[in-house]
This record gives structure tokens, sequence and C-alpha cells, in this order.
């Protein structure tokens, strides 16, 4: 543990010696304020809650998790220090979680610097605080389930661009999967209504939705948690079988 917790520090702070960071962050935060403000139509909803906020967020994150976890494996493949990091005393899967929670940490830092529209939101009036702590409970799930499929599509090849495209397509089929239009044609197929309840489960926003609105089941909890262990177990299989 102590060695992944090394690890952990080590790639949480090299976000931050470079300007990757800070553009992430300030992008994060400007297509949040776009979505909420204009989009979302924050103020003439007439409502003191972020419902305007949260709900956009499965849509940024398919481009912006895959954009921050794209170089996780698939630049120490190409510069070859993979193998500088096998030689330290610490197991491939140490190395897989430790770098999959540092860029979970940077996403949870980005997504705190949104605190002041939570502020901004209690001050014009009086919101359901449970529902939008549901919501950031959410959030944050949403982006460590992409980040844990971008990790996983990192260390698959040695081209970030390859790695950006890969992870942003799995995440966006992920998200549409729960998309009514989308169930709607696998109904209009003849598909078993228990077969198109199924693939509605695999949806990001199938689960986000209740968990905005201050629902926060089991059952989101299960999904979140089984999708990023399983592309975890995933990302250390491809990550030791290409060592070999």
């Amino acid at each position: 543990m102590k060695n992944m917790l090394i690890l952990f520090k080590r790639e949480l702070m090299g976000y931050f010696e470079t300007p990757v960071a800070y553009v992430f962050i300030v992008v994060f935060l400007l297509l949040s304020g776009i979505f909420t403000f204009y989009v979302g139509k924050f103020y003439d909803s007439g409502q003191a809650d972020l419902t305007s906020f949260f709900m956009w967020h499965p849509w940024l994150y398919i481009f912006l998790m895959p954009a921050l976890a794209m170089r996780l494996w698939s630049e120490e493949f190409r510069l070859g220090t993979i193998e500088l990091i096998m030689t330290l005393p610490i197991k491939p899967w140490q190395a897989v979680i430790g770098k999959y929670l540092a860029a979970w940490a940077f996403a949870a830092i980005a997504l705190v610097f949104t605190f002041p529209l939570w502020i901004t939101v209690c001050y014009l009036g009086k919101p359901d605080n449970i529902a939008i702590f549901s919501g950031y409970i959410g959030s944050l799930l949403v982006s460590g389930g992409m980040l844990a499929i971008g990790s996983c599509m990192s260390s698959l090849t040695r081209n970030q661009v390859v790695a950006f495209v890969l992870a942003a397509t799995v995440c966006f089929l992920f998200t549409l999967s729960g998309f009514p239009l989308v169930l709607d044609f696998f109904t209009s197929l003849g598909l078993p209504q228990v077969m198109v309840d199924t693939i509605s489960s695999f949806g990001f926003i199938t689960h986000f939705d209740k968990m905005y609105k201050g629902l926060i089941g089991l059952d989101n909890l299960v999904f979140y948690t089984s999708l990023i262990s399983l592309c975890l177990f995933l990302n250390i299989v491809i990550v030791n079988t290409r060592r070999a």
C-alpha cells in the first residue's frame, strides 16, 4: 500500500507540473458554466436547484475523462517507462490502481471548483441540499466510471489519440444505452422487455438521473462499483500481458 500511495502522489503532482491540469480545469469550469447558465437556462427555470448543472455532466465527461485518461498507460508504453515502473518494488495491480486513483482525485479537484454554484443557489433560494450532495456523488461516480474505461483503453495502445477515440466511443455507447431513443429502437426490433431493461441498466444517464434528483440507490452504487472494478481488472490483465 505504501508503494501505491507513493505512485499515487507522484501521478497526482505530475498533473500540476504541466499546463495540462490548469487547462483541463479551466475548460471544465467554462463548459459547465455555459451549459448551466446558457443551454440549461439556470435563471429562467425559476427553481433553486442545480439540475441544469448536473444534467450535462455525462455528456461533458464523454470527452473530458478520456482526455484525462488517455496518457495514463499509452505514454508509458510509448516512452518505454513502463519497464522502469515495473522494476520498482510495486506490483502491477498497485500501479494500475495508483495511477487510476490519481486521475480520479484530479477529476474530483476539478469538481470541487464548482462549489461556488452551490453557494449561489443557496443564496438565491432554499434548495434541496441532500439532492445537490447526491448529485455531486453521482457526478464523481460517473467520472470514475469513464476514467476506468479510459485507463483500460489507454493500456491497449501507445498512441494517445487512439486511446482517446476508443475511450470516448465506449463512454458514448454506455451513455446512449440508457437513452429513450435507443431503448425504443431495441423495443421496435421485438426484443423482450427484460433485454431492453438490461440494456437500459448499463446506461450512465439511467443511474445518474436518479442520483442528482436525490436518490442514491444500492443499484446505482453497485453499477458504478462493478464497472470500475471490471475495467481496472481488465487494465491489470492488459498491462501484465503487454509487459510479458
